[in-house]
């Protein structure tokens, strides 16, 4: 899907949304700046949401943004700053949708500290969602980000509270989401150090994204 005014003939215009704005408060340090791969956590999760050529890419900074802006390569995102980002991910969510192009009929939602996720589960997603207003990736051991939302959805999303606000929101559409088979186990994402040793293993026996 390329990046056009009105996206691809026949095909929605999708928004991506990274949200990178924690203040990793378990780490001590920001998540977002790790050393991973040839740059950082975020880099690498940054070069993932590229490759899916999403029609509006969108990244959430809040914890460590000043830092973020120095070291990290945000071309081609428009990023949103958001203040209240101790109030969980959903307060993030909120932030962007004020950013979101008013032509875009559906929001990928990608965390900026799961590096694991590859261009290709994106596209799974989007081609699984059909009509349905929420779709998730159905790993082998369980549901996990990326998820994708229908514009219908995105009054829900900006009242959202919380880190888990979107399972909640996901328990109440119920058969409603569509579930979308991804190889694999969940990609790791990193909230302690264990968790980073944890994604470097990954990294080092992982297929290109």
């Amino acid at each position: 899907m390329g990046a056009t005014d009105q996206g691809v003939a026949g095909a929605p215009f999708v928004c991506g949304l990274v949200l990178a704005a924690g203040g990793s408060r378990r780490l001590g340090q920001p998540k977002q700046l790790l050393a991973y791969g040839e740059g950082t956590l975020l880099d690498h999760v940054l070069g993932t949401a590229r490759a899916c050529s999403f029609d509006q890419s969108l990244c959430v900074l809040g914890g460590g943004a000043k830092g973020v802006r120095e070291e990290v390569d945000l071309g081609g995102f428009e990023v949103v700053v958001n203040e209240a980002f101790g109030a969980g991910c959903s307060s993030s969510i909120a932030a962007a949708l004020a950013a979101v192009d008013p032509r875009a009929e559906v929001l990928v939602l990608m965390l900026g500290d799961q590096p694991g996720v590859r261009a290709a589960s994106v596209a799974a997603l989007l081609a699984g969602k059909g009509e349905a207003p929420m779709a998730v990736c159905e790993y082998e051991d369980g549901r996990g980000h990326p998820l994708a939302f229908s514009r219908s959805m995105f009054s829900d999303l900006s009242n959202l509270h919380g880190d888990k606000g979107v399972w909640r929101l996901m328990d109440q559409l119920g058969d409603a989401v569509a579930t979308v088979p991804v190889r694999g186990p969940i990609p790791l994402d990193v909230d302690t150090w264990e968790d980073y040793e944890a994604v470097l293993d990954a990294y080092r026996g992982a297929p290109a994204r």
